[in-house]
């Protein structure tokens, strides 16, 4: 509900009561993943999407039924050969949709309040919700923050708060969302209960080293994509400012300096525009040893072979070395710092999601992949236990 965490703040705060539909899970291919919102007011008036318009019809009327009824209930979407005209996605792919009302007295608005207040502040916590298992536990909802301290509750047997808590901030500690599997009495075999874990963390960050005409294009494209952007660079007559209106911080400092002290996880990108050696090869020596999701360097080929020779020099391994994107970006044909720009942020996107960076005309691989981002954090957890 991260996407429309600020407009039901509101209405939170205005009293309206409402109803809020989820999707909970993703089969094959949808236009929209878990967590994706739309929600309902009593006046009729919507906000969010939960499928960019595929079944948005169905599952607004789904909220007023909710309204209604004060019914919480699950409904599943997907592709109707039989029935051109019933309520299906079009891609082929089957969602479930959870839909709960928020009345004025109702438990859980508490909870949510306190989970979209935390989205909206940058906070992190994650939002567990039964989506599957016994009627009067459905819906229930419980907010969980980094240091374990919860609000609200599934219902039934008090273990069950504690181990979905526990559940959820493993989820949390990741950035994941997703689905768990527990028993009603609250042990982790899997047993007829299923929680939708829906983890709100702040923006990624994207670092951009080198204040130079490209990196202030890639700054805007970084946060069009959602990152947060910090550009860093040695000289102070460049990194100002007045030639970064729109990056979020501005940091005069040495690269490889300021990258040691400053706070990265597994979803960081590192951007390195600078090409001059004295900057790249300690940067870059510190990059590739760090367990973040992108390293990339800028650079002709032959600048590339060279700084691939001096970080050799200075230690850097070969597998290492296999983690550096250089030359930087997909191959558009870009030649402005727009193109540049984007061209840097599609190879970005690819490598978050796992695309190929080929047309998707001619080609049949899938438009929508379900786990990619998963099996990437595994993937960099993998590369960083190799480089220790």
């Amino acid at each position: 509900m991260s996407d429309v965490a600020g407009e039901l703040c509101r209405w939170l705060d205005e009293g309206r009561e409402f109803a809020v539909a989820t999707v909970v899970s993703v089969n094959g291919s949808a236009p929209r993943g878990p967590g994706a919102a739309l929600a309902v007011d009593r006046e009729g008036t919507a906000i969010g999407s939960v499928s960019g318009g595929c079944v948005e019809g169905a599952v607004y009327e789904l909220c007023v039924r909710a309204l209604e009824d004060d019914g919480t209930r699950v409904e599943r979407f997907g592709h109707s050969d039989e029935d051109a005209f019933a309520a299906g996605l079009t891609c082929g792919g089957v969602i479930d949709v959870l839909v709960t009302p928020v009345g004025a007295r109702a438990p859980v608005r508490q909870v949510l309040r306190s989970a979209l207040s935390a989205a909206v502040r940058g906070e992190p916590g994650a939002l567990a919700r039964v989506v599957r298992g016994p009627a009067d536990l459905l819906g229930g909802a419980l907010f969980v923050r980094p240091d374990g301290s919860c609000e609200g509750g599934l219902g039934g047997d008090p273990e069950l708060d504690r181990t979905a808590a526990a559940e959820a901030r493993a989820l949390l500690d990741g950035g994941r969302t997703g689905t768990v599997d527990l028993s009603a009495d609250g042990s982790r075999c899997p047993g007829g209960l299923t929680l939708f874990v829906e983890s709100s963390v702040p923006p990624p960050r994207m670092i951009v080293f080198g204040a130079i005409d490209f990196a202030a294009a890639l700054v805007r494209v970084g946060r069009f994509l959602g990152h947060r952007v910090t550009v860093c660079d040695a000289r102070p007559v460049f990194a100002t400012r007045a030639r970064f209106p729109e990056a979020d911080e501005v940091v005069v400092d040495w690269p490889h300096r300021y990258l040691r002290g400053t706070a990265t996880d597994a979803r960081t990108v590192l951007c390195v525009l600078t090409h001059d050696p004295k900057f790249d090869v300690p940067l870059l020596k510190e990059a590739l040893r760090m367990p973040v999701a992108f390293v990339g360097a800028m650079g002709s080929r032959r600048t590339h072979a060279d700084r691939e020779r001096r970080l050799r020099e200075a230690g850097v391994g070969e597998r290492e070395l296999a983690r550096l994107r250089s030359p930087i970006g997909l191959d558009l044909g870009a030649r402005t710092p727009e193109e540049t720009a984007l061209s840097i942020a599609a190879e970005i996107v690819a490598a978050r999601r796992g695309g190929t960076g080929a047309p998707l005309t001619g080609s049949d691989v899938p438009i929508h992949r379900d786990d990619r981002d998963d099996r990437h954090d595994r993937d960099v957890e993998r590369s960083a236990a190799g480089a220790a």
